[in-house]
This record gives structure tokens, sequence and C-alpha cells, in this order.
């Protein structure tokens, strides 16, 4: 990564938590809120691949982890397996149709806050699954499809396509010189 690329990854992971903390939050139904960061780690892997995707999901989760009660790395786990997941199954896609981001996010998001709860609740954080799931899903999938487009163009800025040609998750350098 470039140092220009640095700068605009840290720009969004920074306008992400603020949106986040400031308005976000502040929309609440049954006690849950929609999750930007988890959305923004899934546009990680759909638009820079799975590498890339995993590694910008780890910084979202990390940071994200700053700010809740949870286990310190919980989030950074879950989210680095959401940049790689949606990366891998969406590699295949062709991806000219706008409505393909909404549900592949929607479905990401249900997925992360799932594999958050079940790890939660695994790591032994009380009632994870039992009373904060079903509220989560309700508020955070349909908040992710409504917020699909411009996080996925945010991301896109942040994490351009590889210079050396190759399609975005390809994972092989093999022949890129040639």
């Amino acid at each position: 990564m470039k140092a220009v690329d640095i700068v605009r990854v840290s720009v969004v992971l920074v306008v992400g938590l603020v949106v986040q903390h400031t308005l976000l939050d502040v929309v609440t139904v049954g006690g849950a809120h929609p999750d930007l960061m988890l959305l923004l780690a899934a546009a990680g892997g759909y638009s820079a691949g799975p590498d890339r995707g995993a590694g910008f999901g780890f910084a979202t989760g990390l940071l994200a982890d700053l700010f809740l009660p949870t286990t310190f790395g919980l989030s950074a786990l879950v989210f680095c397996m959401v940049g790689y997941v949606t990366a891998v199954v969406t590699a295949g896609l062709v991806r000219s149709s706008w409505w393909l981001p909404p549900v592949t996010f929607a479905a990401a998001t249900a997925a992360g806050l799932s594999g958050y709860a079940i790890l939660g609740a695994v790591l032994g954080q009380p009632g994870m699954i039992a009373a904060d799931l079903v509220p989560a899903l309700t508020v955070a999938v349909p908040a992710a499809a409504v917020l699909a487009l411009p996080a996925l163009r945010m991301v896109a800025w942040a994490l351009p396509a590889p210079a050396s040609g190759l399609a975005p998750g390809s994972g092989s350098t093999l022949g890129a010189g040639r």
C-alpha cells in the first residue's frame, strides 16, 4: 500500500467511526442500532478482494473494539472474516447490477452479527444470542441494504483496485510480470 492509500483508509475509518457514534447509535429500535463498521468491512471485501478485504475488516473491527464493552478483538476477528468471506463469495459475480451490493451487504451483515453473537457467547458474554441478536438483525440488516451504495463508494475510493492488472480477489501474482 502506498502512503496515499493509508491516508484514504484512515479517512474512511475515522469518518465511519464518527458517523457510527454520532448518528447511527442514536437510531435505536429495541435497543439495537445499525452497524456501519461491519458494513464497511463487507464493502472492503467486496471492492478489494479477499486479502485486502480481510485486512481492512480487521482494521475496522479493531477500531470498533476500542468503543465496545465486549472482549477486545472480537469485532476484529469477525469483521476480518466478513471481509474475506464477502470477497470470496462475490469473486465470480458480474458486478454491473445496482441491487447486488445491497443484497450482498445485508447478507454479510446478518452473517457478521450472527458470528459476533455466537463467538461472544462462546467467550462468555451474557445474553449475546438470546437477548441481543434478533433486535440487532431486525435493525442492522435493512440499514445495511440502505447504506450499501454510499459505503461501497467510500471504500472503493479508499481501496482502489490492485495496480498489477489482476482482478480483485484473484490472489495470484503468477504471470503478472509476463
